[in-house]
């Protein structure tokens, strides 16, 4: 049974840092895509950020680029999400997913989630 189990999510305050951990367990995820989304309340599941199977390749959307960096360590099955200069209109629930095959921007492509983690921004 395939596992997805974010941590690190919690209340910071605008201009911080804050670093996400996805553990991922039940299958071997090579040639996986591993990703991050997030969802507001009231709002849609939104990209944050895809990473390719072998960490060569990296995506990130628009509202996060510039800020976050995402990595796999292959290893251990985890994914990090390093998210910088918080904003309040970051607050959201972060969510792990897998996709076997390359990067996708669609919640729909992903095939494997975590329950998430809250992240709350401050002002």
């Amino acid at each position: 049974q395939v596992q997805l189990v974010e941590s690190g999510g919690r209340l910071v305050q605008a201009g911080g840092s804050l670093r996400l951990s996805c553990a991922a367990s039940g299958r071997t995820f090579s040639g996986h895509t591993m990703g991050w989304f997030r969802q507001a309340p009231g709002k849609e599941r939104e990209f944050v950020a895809a990473v390719w199977w072998s960490g060569s390749s990296a995506y990130y959307g628009d509202s996060v680029k510039g800020r976050s960096t995402i990595s796999r360590d292959n290893a251990k099955n985890t994914v990090t999400l390093q998210m910088n200069s918080l904003k309040p209109e970051d607050t959201a629930a972060y969510y792990c997913a897998a996709r076997y095959g390359s990067p996708r921007y669609a919640a729909s492509d992903y095939s494997y989630w975590g329950q998430g983690a809250q992240v709350t921004v401050s002002s």
